[in-house]
């Protein structure tokens, strides 16, 4: 497998070429498994400071279009690897393009986490039949965010303000200007938007990952609690390795070391991937195994079909 310094190299020797080089491990990534294969991946650990000036680095509804874009053509009985690169992103974007994406394959769907993939896309990736990941690979907590804090931890600081306030009333002037910050529909869209995400991934994981087991509905149950509970994640940054998923939650997770000649593919298609977004303009990447790619720049969103 060529390391992260000798994909460089070959990058820098061909003429910068990225394209090229990613789309030729793309190519062979394909033929080691004989599936349908897609990246998607984002720029947000690599262009942090363009998050401030409006580019969106997470799941949302543009990327249903892309994702569109790549799958046409391919042979959906073949079934689908997707890599998944993200910190996460919008909850109806994340649904919708779940559906489709088992409306086009089905379950035989595989998510491969080479490296990092936060909230909504662990959620994308529990909704297949199991999750690649290396001993360097993270998941994370599940739990919604609402304008970017989180929707258990705003429950949980209006119930604390109603007990003390409770037990001692002089109270209530330290909790006021805090609590002033929220609108008075606040409570009840956290509620909801908890309730959706866990209904959502609960489904996902019964129909998918834990299909036709006699206890799906408790380990589905399981699964969705432990990674959406604040209170025992701590914090909706929290990294979950792959023998965390494993072992403590009960994920259906391979491990990427178990394959050599696997996991020299993947981990080239990764490392292209990342030096794509490092070294160009590009700042999101969903493309499949043929070279179809529909990849967002800092300027413009550039439609590839080569």
């Amino acid at each position: 497998m060529p390391n992260w310094k000798e994909v460089l190299e070959e990058v820098r020797a061909a003429g910068s070429t990225y394209d090229g080089i990613r789309r030729k491990y793309l190519k062979n990534l394909h033929q080691v498994t004989g599936r349908n294969v897609i990246v998607y991946y984002s720029g947000w650990l690599q262009k942090p400071q363009l998050a401030s000036k409006g580019i969106d680095f997470g799941i949302n509804d543009a990327d249903k279009e892309s994702f569109m874009f790549v799958i046409h053509g391919l042979d959906r009985d073949k079934g689908l690897d997707i890599l998944l690169h993200t910190p996460g992103g919008d909850t109806a974007a994340t649904e919708s393009i779940v559906d489709y994406l088992r409306a086009m394959f089905g379950t035989d769907i595989r998510a491969i986490v080479p490296q990092i993939a936060m909230s909504a896309g662990t959620m994308t990736a529990l909704s297949c039949k199991e999750i690649v990941m290396g001993k360097h690979s993270s998941l994370g907590p599940i739990d919604p965010q609402i304008n970017g804090i989180p929707a258990h931890g705003i429950i949980e600081e209006f119930t604390r303000a109603g007990v003390e306030i409770s037990a001692a009333p002089v109270k209530v002037h330290l909790w006021q200007p805090i609590i002033a910050k929220y609108h008075p529909t606040l409570i009840g869209e956290c509620e909801k938007a908890i309730t959706w995400s866990q209904e959502i991934v609960k489904e996902w994981l019964v129909s998918g990952m834990f299909s036709g087991e006699t206890d799906a509905q408790n380990n589905a149950q399981k699964v969705v609690e432990d990674l959406a509970d604040h209170a025992l994640t701590k914090s909706h940054a929290r990294h979950i390795s792959a023998k965390q998923a494993k072992e403590d939650l009960g994920i259906k997770v391979s491990y990427l070391e178990d394959n050599a000649k696997f996991q020299d593919a993947v981990l080239s298609v990764h490392h292209a991937c990342i030096q794509t977004l490092t070294d160009t303009p590009a700042v999101k990447i969903v493309e499949n195994h043929d070279g179809i790619a529909s990849i967002q720049s800092v300027s413009e969103v550039m439609t590839v079909n080569r």
